[in-house]
């Protein structure tokens, strides 16, 4: 592709910009600064219509008490259990016991703490999710 080829299709990311490779004049190599083409844009905003949509599901849980504040706050942050067991030291299948809303009421200061640090929140924040 050449350099004035380069589509400039602003999307779903609008205001950033990534990096492509295109030709310039001489035929060398040369780096273009593109806001995106629009497939790919119409490709994330599909793919953030489904994070949306899963991240309130997980809200509507934990305010009816069918859920913990971690089932949030992992959709929030697109994280999985083992992800949140590398970032804590928990392992995944005590996180998966405090996704229960009565195991995660009897949870101590120490380990709201290592939850709030993995999602960079307070645990004030964390024990109410927005």
């Amino acid at each position: 592709m050449e350099k004035d080829q380069v589509p400039q299709d602003f999307g779903a990311l609008e205001g950033v910009r990534k990096v492509l490779y295109a030709t310039d004049e001489n035929g060398n190599y040369t780096k273009v600064k593109t806001a995106g083409w629009e497939p790919e844009n119409i490709a994330l905003d599909q793919v953030w219509e489904v994070i949306n949509e899963k991240v309130e599901a997980a809200r509507q849980k934990v305010l009816a008490g069918k859920a913990s504040p971690l089932l949030f706050y992992l959709e929030k942050n697109m994280l999985t259990k083992w992800m949140l067991s590398e970032l804590t030291g928990i392992s995944w299948f005590r996180i998966t016991w405090h996704m229960r809303p009565s195991a995660f009421a009897r949870l101590d200061q120490k380990t709201l703490e290592k939850y709030a640090r993995a999602f960079n929140i307070s645990a004030a924040q964390l024990l109410k999710p927005e």
